[in-house]
């Protein structure tokens, strides 16, 4: 009889949008595997780690809850007793408690959710190390992909994307008895890729009406529930911009190969052109549960947690190109993929920087952490301005050779103080 496996896993960015919902799918899977009375090869997922930001109550309930042995705070805290009990679980604190968390815990798993450039350090600890990563922070290879690619390659590392776009890719890319795991090169006769976006919480304003939207305005997603910082990047097509960009280093296809359709629907989640006129395409209801199983999962297809497609209600699917004068990030996507070295690090951390200045102007929620040195940028940018100066930041810095991590927390140190320039 088959034995019950265990597979170890580790989440980075618990607290967040995909880290509880892959706290969801790992119970489902676990009681999924108890059902089935632990033979016929299930798989048991054991928390083994776990990474938060500043939700520690999150974090520790979710401790508690999982039985997890070993947590990361990005502060120190000293009520380590009132958060965790009389028996609280080995604690790793401070800036770079994801990275030692990753280095000092076995896993066969790691979950990449920490948003954006402050996931960076951790993620290509993993990668280093050679686990499988789940990867949802899709900043790793917007900043540092020349980097992590070859590192997965040499280590034997997996990039599990958990991206609903990238795992539709990679869904549609499995050939018949093949086993393809990114990262990848896509074969010749793959003419194109093509990224879907829902279009985000402003696309049905104007381009002047959507410059001076509102907080609430940008985080009102029609589809999709994400964390507030993906959502905002949803609104601006940013989020698209840098998923263009990780789908280059993922599937090993040049800005040529890549194309982006507005699809309000969130059905489809991408497709495959082939040279022979074919087209593999995905299609799912918008549940982030769905990719987060198949990353974990994979190549296995157990039961799912997710809303399953009600084809009676679907009455049309429509597609548009993107305008690149209303959504200029996208365009800076391809303009990163073909310049390479440093530019992705400075696009990302300007991007964040500008983000940041404007949830200030709002209701001032922090969504991602600041840069390596800490400081908060000044309040009041309307959101039209976050592409304007990511675009700037790259004018005036300029593109240099990215040979190690040291180079992309440069350029985004660097990125960050031009934007707080521009902001007095």
């Amino acid at each position: 009889m088959d034995q019950l496996i265990t597979r170890r896993v580790i989440i980075l960015g618990s607290t967040g949008s995909i880290g509880t919902q892959t706290l969801d799918v790992i119970a489902h899977l676990n009681r999924l595997a108890e059902a089935a009375g632990g033979g016929g090869g299930a798989v048991r997922y054991e928390v083994v780690g776990l990474a938060g930001g500043e939700n520690v109550k999150l974090l520790a309930e979710q401790a508690r809850a999982f039985g997890v042995r070993d947590v990361a705070m990005a502060n120190s805290r000293r009520d380590v007793a009132t958060l965790f009990g009389n028996h609280p679980p080995r604690l790793h604190q401070g800036p770079d408690a994801a990275e030692q968390l990753v280095r000092a815990v076995d896993a066969d798993l790691v979950v990449a959710a920490i948003v954006g450039a402050a996931g960076l350090p951790a993620t290509l600890a993993a990668v280093q190390m050679g686990r499988d990563v789940a990867l949802a922070n899709k900043e790793t290879l917007v900043a540092a992909g020349a980097l992590v690619v070859p590192t997965a390659q040499a280590s034997g590392s997996r990039l599990l994307p958990v991206d609903s776009e990238h795992s539709a890719l990679w869904q549609a890319l499995q050939g018949p008895g093949a086993q393809m795991v990114p990262p990848m090169a896509c074969a010749a006769e793959i003419t194109r890729i093509v990224l879907t976006a829902s279009g985000g919480a402003l696309r049905h304003l104007t381009k002047e009406q959507a410059f001076h939207a509102t907080v609430e305005q940008a985080l009102a997603h029609p589809t999709w529930s994400m964390g507030a910082k993906v959502t905002l990047d949803s609104a601006s097509l940013t989020n698209k911009a840098f998923e263009v960009i990780e789908a280059h280093w993922l599937f090993g296809l040049e800005s040529a190969r890549i194309g982006v359709m507005i699809h309000p629907q969130s059905i489809v989640h991408s497709m495959v052109e082939y040279a022979d006129g074919s087209v593999m395409a995905q299609l799912g209801s918008p549940d982030m549960r769905t990719p987060i199983q198949y990353a974990l999962t994979y190549p296995a297809r157990p039961q799912g947690c997710s809303a399953k497609m009600d084809w009676t209600k679907l009455r049309s699917l429509s597609f548009d190109e993107p305008d690149l004068d209303r959504f200029p990030a996208l365009r800076l996507a391809y303009r990163v993929i073909d310049e390479g070295g440093t530019s992705g690090a400075v696009f990302n951390a300007a991007c964040e920087e500008a983000t940041l200045a404007f949830m200030a102007a709002g209701h001032g929620k922090t969504l991602v952490a600041a840069g390596p040195e800490g400081a908060k940028p000044p309040a009041g940018i309307a959101f039209g301005r976050i592409p304007e100066l990511a675009e700037e930041a790259m004018d005036a810095i300029g593109v240099s050779p990215l040979r190690g991590i040291a180079d992309a927390l440069a350029a985004d140190a660097e990125a960050r103080r031009f934007v707080r320039g521009r902001l007095g």
